[in-house]
């Protein structure tokens, strides 16, 4: 049952936000800055973010050498430039709007691993540089092979390394934390643990259906936006949207662990970090696309094994470690790797697919999505 006071303060908003990751806490933000007197309320089904703002790895990255050349393949040189500024960008806000100190960010710089010779690399590398050099005004990608053995990483498997010193780490826990905080320090209501049912768009009196203690409540807002990521496709099934899951292990302290910064391997599918003397490695859907292709959370046995077999052959060869924890995290694919983010009805508008970049272009994706609210 609802009270008569629940009904007259708790039921009705300016502004609804489904999702509670980085893209829905951003659109959340952007509204209450542009109307500071406003009621608004943000829904997340889980604790915590249900899909991936704090299961990521903590990567600010733009893309590694190979997965801007596999991205070129999709998309016109121009097409790929905003993608970059667009990531390179939505870091810049990110940063500026919770500092540094904050988020710990560290910029480290991001390393990525080739296996093989590849006799085009060098001319791979003055391409990009030159390409990037609108974005950046220096050199992005640097040939660094002798990183390889200061990093304690094994020369036998790895023939080279590219270097980006652009690239930098955070934590993502702390960064949803003190967005959610700078959220209702200006007065909004975060409902966690809030599964939404049913998505009802009308112009000026949209709905929620939020089931609780197998109650139905309904809530109404002028405006409402969806930033659910992957879960998305649940209320917009012809929508583009496929999910990803990703896995991530994270050892216990490492006695004299060399790796400092991000790296990654195979056109990006791998990655792996230093934090806290341990080492955050995660990744590999692409060797079970299908199994991997999931809203449901959970661990893929064949993956972690290929995770921890990579960090004993290259990157702490002959070094004992222990996995301390495992877990998963849900992103959002389509044909490219620009995210959906439009009107879907008067003062309704949907922000979702970051295709693996939501750290990078959450903060961005969520202004846009705020500006498609027409407010």
């Amino acid at each position: 049952m609802i009270s008569y006071w629940e009904k007259i303060e708790f039921l009705k908003y300016d502004l609804i936000i489904v999702g509670g990751g980085i893209v829905g806490l951003f659109t959340a933000l952007e509204f209450l800055s542009n109307h500071p007197k406003s009621k608004i309320a943000v829904f997340d089904k889980g604790i915590f973010p249900d899909g991936a703002s704090t299961k990521n790895a903590g990567f600010a990255c733009f893309g590694s050498l190979s997965e801007i050349i596999e991205d070129n393949k999709s998309v016109s040189e121009n097409a790929l430039l905003e993608l970059v500024e667009n990531r390179v960008k939505g870091l810049e806000i990110l940063r500026k709007t919770l500092g540094d100190k904050k988020i710990d960010f560290q910029q480290l710089g991001g390393n990525e691993l080739y296996f093989n010779p590849i006799d085009k690399l060098t001319d791979q590398i003055n391409h990009y540089n030159k390409l990037l050099k609108s974005i950046f005004k220096k050199r992005v990608y640097f040939l660094k092979n002798d990183f390889v053995e200061n990093f304690g990483l094994s020369k036998e498997y790895i023939k080279n390394l590219v270097h980006n010193p652009f690239e930098g780490q955070i934590n993502s826990g702390k960064t949803i934390y003190f967005l959610q905080r700078k959220i209702t320090e200006l007065g909004g209501k975060i409902y966690n643990n809030t599964h939404v049912e049913k998505i009802i768009c009308e112009p000026k009196k949209n709905k929620i259906i939020v089931e609780n203690n197998k109650r139905k409540i309904h809530f109404e807002s002028n405006f409402l936006a969806v930033c659910t990521n992957a879960f998305a496709k649940n209320w917009f099934p012809k929508e583009d949207i496929n999910p990803g899951r990703g896995m991530v292990l994270v050892t216990r302290p490492i006695k004299n662990l060399k790796i400092k910064g991000c790296f990654h391997y195979e056109k990006g599918f791998y990655y792996f970090r230093n934090i806290d003397e341990r080492i955050m490695i995660g990744g590999g859907r692409n060797i079970d696309f299908h199994k991997e292709n999931t809203t449901d959370h959970g661990i893929n046995f064949k993956i972690k094994k290929k995770l921890i077999d990579d960090l004993k052959k290259f990157i702490v060869p002959n070094k004992n470690f222990q996995i301390d924890m495992e877990w998963s995290g849900i992103m959002a694919f389509g044909k490219t790797k620009k995210p959906i983010i439009k009107s879907i009805s008067e003062g309704a508008a949907i922000g979702v697919r970051m295709g693996g970049m939501g750290i990078a272009i959450g903060s961005i994706v969520g202004k846009k999505t705020y500006e498609h609210l027409n407010t």
